[in-house]
């Protein structure tokens, strides 16, 4: 079935065609590709999208819906991993993303906040590491302990995050493709690029996150290509969940739409013999597992009327991968999100953009994708 996200009617895009060079081409017509795209052309780049499929068909109209502020890994453990002032300037830099997103987006995104749910006392106190560390650091948090109906007889307690997001990801990414078309960028649907010889620029950006599109050399199988399955209800006449939730560190998410429908996903760590592959097929045991979780999370069996997956890129470090290929500076990549690719592609895209425009972008330093080859050596 298809991605209940894509099935929201949308107006044709009016594309102008560009002849000849271009100074940047973008591999990649999702979130990332189209935010770089954005940023290069209002700098006065000239910029050409290929994208192999229709604009935001792959994991940017395929997710759960969230947009969240921070990375893959928690606040906590990011301060650990990547020293203290890194890890507030990388959740200050999420946060700025989701600003302009929420600016640019307009009715795509539902500003009400999102729950980070801790499934067991382990969990719990994992939490409260995080929420604890957030707060020390100013940044905007509150702790719950009481949680209404049966989440809070599943769930013991939660972080609410004030600004994070719902939001109607492929309605999100169609308005960037249309602002890309308006600022002169030549957006080529239905065009997969097999060669990066084949391509007519001066500079090239890969950004397809978890598909492999192999283009990228050495790189390549560096982001892990991941499956996220999904499921959408019909309708319910009650309002359930005000806001995203997610908990069991990531593997169960879901939201209640304006409509009405519950869509819910996760649940890969059933199967990871099975999830760690580029096949958007869903399969029994999850889409199973997925329908029993919504009906004990609403209380009774709930209709399944739509069944889709979405591929997105995982990186063992849980930090994205961005920056000059190691061995061709003409290309560069932009990708491995692992799972939190709505806010963090729209920033990766951006930043690469800017970067290409000669603006110095410090974040970079973390993402550099020669940390993974010498990882693996």
């Amino acid at each position: 079935m298809s991605s209940y996200w894509l099935l929201e009617p949308h107006e044709p895009l009016r594309v102008r065609p560009r002849e000849g060079t271009v100074d940047v081409a973008i591999v990649g017509g999702g979130v990332t590709g189209l935010a770089c795209a954005v940023a290069l052309a209002r700098g006065g780049r000239s910029v050409r999208v290929h994208e192999a499929r229709e604009v935001a068909s792959g994991a940017s109209g395929r997710n759960g819906g969230f947009a969240l502020r921070g990375g893959a890994m928690a606040y906590d453990v990011a301060r650990e991993w990547m020293g203290a002032d890194a890890a507030r300037s990388y959740w200050r830099w999420t946060e700025d993303a989701l600003a302009r997103m929420l600016e640019l987006g307009g009715d795509a995104f539902e500003p009400v906040g999102s729950l980070r749910l801790a499934a067991d006392q382990e969990e719990r106190d994992e939490i409260r590491r995080e929420y604890e560390t957030l707060v020390e650091d100013g940044f905007a948090a509150q702790w719950r302990d009481e949680l209404p109906g049966r989440i809070g007889e599943r769930f013991p307690a939660a972080i609410f995050h004030p600004g994070d997001a719902a939001l109607q990801p492929a309605r999100w990414v169609r308005q960037l493709a249309v602002l890309a078309v308006e600022a002169g960028v030549d957006l080529r649907e239905h065009d997969r690029v097999a060669s990066l010889d084949a391509l007519d620029a001066d500079r090239i950006v890969v950004a397809t996150d978890g598909y492999p599109s192999g283009l990228l050399g050495d790189l390549e199988g560096a982001i892990i290509p991941t499956r996220g399955q999904m499921i959408a209800t019909e309708p319910l006449a009650e309002r359930v969940f005000a806001c995203p939730h997610y908990g069991r560190h990531g593997f169960d998410y879901w939201q209640q739409t304006l409509d009405g429908r519950v869509l819910a996903g996760g649940f890969r760590d059933y199967a990871l013999d099975t999830e760690f592959t580029a096949d958007e097929t869903t399969t029994t045991p999850i889409q199973e597992a997925l329908e029993r979780f919504v009906a004990d999370v609403v209380g009774r069996p709930v209709a399944v009327e739509h069944r889709w997956a979405g591929i997105f890129g995982l990186v063992l470090d849980f930090l994205p991968v961005v920056g000059p290929h190691p061995h061709d500076e003409r290309v560069w990549i932009a990708g491995g999100y692992s799972g939190h690719g709505n806010v963090l592609g729209f920033a990766c895209g951006e930043t690469v953009g800017r970067a290409l425009l000669g603006e110095d972008q410090p974040m970079l330093e973390q993402f550099r994708p020669d940390r993974l080859l010498a990882a693996a050596a």
